[in-house]
């Protein structure tokens, strides 16, 4: 790893004195905006899918597992290479990945293109999330709930966008249409050019500066870091495994159980999302003001009431819990990101993607496995089976304050 960086690095993530770059992080949100409501056609578009090239739910499946895998796996991946070797423009470069899949994806016969279309796509998101994570904490001046929050509101806005665009411009009109979606990539390029260039000159500087820079390390045992952070990866565990139940497969329950037609059901789920977007919007300043332990113990746990009553509801009641689910399980996630970076405050590339590929990765897997329930026992199994995985909130007990994580730690100097 670059000297230089590694001394930024720890600076940045250390230091909360810097003033916040809201300039930057408002164009890392709307880039998120752009790229999750691209990347969030794919699941939207999964009837029209499986209509017109005549799937299986398993397919359906498959090509979900597909997308998440590029999604997922890769993340941490590039999030550890980028934390040895930053570049500034690999921001970019994903980008064109995304456009690529969804212009393949848009004139795919075969099951298998669309397979191929589903995973280009991936990967653009594969090296988004985890670069575009840490420069949003190294922007945030020291307020990170407030940051990720900001950043990732962009990203359940966009996605929450998806399905509504695709009733408006893909469902009327045939699978062709996605291809449109691919000239947003160009305007988030566009958007990511003045966050390239703030990056490019924070790496300079880091570079010739040459004073030593006070670090922070962990005075956590070992046990203790990899205790916390097994708690953490099971509580993203129970939230996507439920979220994934609703955004890969809401719309089909809707239809089989309600009667609704495609372009209704996409617009019940576009509801659902943007609650989910208000949701994350609140949880990391929420965080910051009472403490990310609560929220993230609040987040998971209270949303199991409803999630529970929301099998046995009539269509308006199951909007309306839909809604309250969405904006209380989303606000954990800001809070389980932050709480994560803060215990492993030097590796926020690595740490970034590996919850923003744990999150998709789970989501791909579930939907495959629910896919396959779907197929044998019926959509409305699947509900009433996941309905119960928000109870796993209560692990987040075990959870140390935040608190703790700051008060146990030393501060060295390195050069």
């Amino acid at each position: 790893m670059p000297a230089y960086f590694f001394t930024m690095q720890k600076q940045e993530s250390s230091a909360p004195a810097t003033a916040t770059a809201f300039g930057i992080l408002i164009a890392l949100s709307v880039s998120h905006m752009l790229n999750d409501t691209m990347q969030s056609v794919i699941s939207a578009v999964y009837p029209l899918i499986k209509d017109t090239l005549a799937l299986s739910f398993s397919q359906i499946g498959l090509i979900a597992l597909s997308y998440q895998i590029s999604a997922s796996v890769f993340q941490p991946l590039f999030g550890f290479y980028l934390d040895k070797r930053p570049n500034p423009w690999f921001l970019p470069l994903g980008m064109v990945f995304t456009m690529g899949g969804l212009i393949v994806l848009a004139a795919a016969h075969t099951f298998e293109t669309a397979l191929i279309a589903v995973f280009l796509s991936g990967i653009g998101s594969s090296v988004f999330h985890p670069e575009a994570s840490r420069l949003t904490s190294m922007a945030s001046g020291g307020r990170r709930g407030m940051a990720q929050s900001v950043f990732q509101v962009g990203g359940s806005t966009g996605f929450s966008f998806g399905p509504l665009l695709a009733a408006i411009v893909i469902s009327p009109y045939g699978q062709g249409n996605i291809a449109y979606f691919s000239l947003l990539a160009f305007v988030a390029l566009v958007a990511l050019v003045p966050v390239c260039r703030w990056y490019s000159k924070k790496l300079a500087a880091a570079k010739k500066a040459d004073k030593p820079q006070p670090v922070k390390h962990s005075l956590l045992p070992r046990r203790k870091i990899i205790f916390t952070m097994a708690i953490l990866l099971i509580l993203i565990f129970t939230k996507y495994v439920y979220i994934s139940s609703i955004s890969s497969y809401y719309t089909f329950y809707l239809i089989h159980k309600f009667g609704v037609s495609i372009q209704e059901s996409q617009i019940f789920l576009f509801v659902f999302l943007f609650a989910s977007a208000m949701g994350t919007l609140a949880g990391g300043p929420l965080g910051d003001r009472f403490g990310r332990r609560y929220v993230i113990w609040f987040s998971i746990l209270g949303a199991a009431p409803f999630a529970l009553m929301l099998p046995h509801a009539s269509l308006v009641w199951t909007c309306t819990l839909s809604i309250a689910i969405a904006f209380i399980i989303s606000s954990a996630f800001p809070a389980i990101l932050v709480y994560a970076q803060e215990l492993l405050p030097f590796k926020l590339g690595l740490v970034s993607g590996l919850f923003f590929g744990l999150a998709f990765g789970i989501a791909g897997i579930s939907s495959a496995v629910l896919g396959k329930l779907a197929d044998m026992w019926g959509i409305e199994y699947v509900y009433g089976l996941c309905a119960f995985a928000p109870l796993m909130g209560m692990i987040a007990y075990f959870l140390p304050t935040v608190r703790t994580l700051q008060a146990s730690s030393k501060t060295t100097y390195v050069k």
